[in-house]
């Protein structure tokens, strides 16, 4: 009997992987904060094949995202433990080949399926703990509603350490929505060989496009916005720390994946369109 599976552990019928077959389909509940960071410390985290931005600008965007997704049969649902899970990550903005794109140098999860999932994608996840404010469809002291004057917050930590806290005063509804993560993002998938003397040579190693579709979002609503990020052993993060914060938003989007694009071999060949 063959092993079955999209991802490990592959099993005989199919049913132990970490991550079931695409699409999958996500929604999310987004605090977004704009910023900017030193412009040299956002250009040392862009990988091969990726350039400053030339507006030389340091722009940045934090975001914290509570989400729920599923695969198309959609049985993770009634098995909330399998579909939801939170994230805090930073973007950047950069260009490839005179594109405006971003990039994701640092995440962090709180969910094994969404980390390898990630992984698989090309984000370079890891495990943390994150949480942010709720909203409910009642009116009390307890549930901040989409009204000027509403505060929402997010907060992350690993291994027992604070890394980021932001904040964000509601003051009414964007025109624009989010700014900084809005170009298409692009991640690096990188897997990297055990085999004595080709440690330098990983298996994969590509320059890759999200793509997505049946995409919709809610009207955003914005504020005035606060960000931290925290030094703690391991980490790399807080060198993005925001010289200047901008506005931060509060919103809902959603869509479905099951693809993306090969850009680059960053072994050094173009891949083919």
């Amino acid at each position: 009997m063959s092993l079955h599976g999209y991802s490990l552990p592959r099993s005989p019928l199919g049913q132990a992987n970490l991550v079931p077959s695409p699409p999958w389909h996500y929604v999310g509940d987004f605090l977004v904060i704009d910023y900017w960071a030193d412009p040299a410390a956002v250009a040392a985290v862009l990988p091969d094949g990726v350039d400053p931005h030339p507006d030389g600008a340091g722009r940045c965007s934090a975001l914290f995202v509570d989400w729920q997704s599923c695969s198309d049969g959609g049985e993770e649902l009634l098995d909330p433990s399998r579909s939801q899970y939170k994230e805090f990550f930073l973007v950047v903005n950069a260009q490839v080949d005179g594109e405006d794109v971003t990039i994701c140098p640092y995440i962090w999860v709180d969910q094994d399926f969404a980390l390898a999932r990630g992984w698989i994608q090309g984000f370079p996840k890891k495990l943390g703990d994150i949480w942010i404010t709720r909203k409910f469809d009642l009116a009390n002291a307890a549930a901040p509603s989409l009204a000027p004057g509403a505060r929402f917050g997010g907060t992350c930590s690993a291994r027992g350490r604070r890394l980021a806290e932001g904040r964000i005063t509601l003051t009414g509804e964007s025109a624009t929505g989010a700014q900084h993560n809005d170009a298409p993002l692009v991640n690096v998938r990188y897997f990297p060989r055990l085999a004595a003397g080709r440690h330098d040579e990983p298996a994969v190693h590509e320059l890759v496009k999200a793509k997505s579709y049946d995409r919709s979002v809610t009207p955003a609503w914005e504020g005035d916005a606060e960000l931290e990020l925290f030094e703690a052993p391991g980490e790399e993060h807080t060198a993005l720390a925001p010289v200047r914060v901008g506005k931060g938003y509060r919103f809902t989007f959603a869509y479905t994946i099951d693809d993306l694009e090969s850009v680059k071999d960053l072994s050094g060949a173009e891949v083919a369109s």
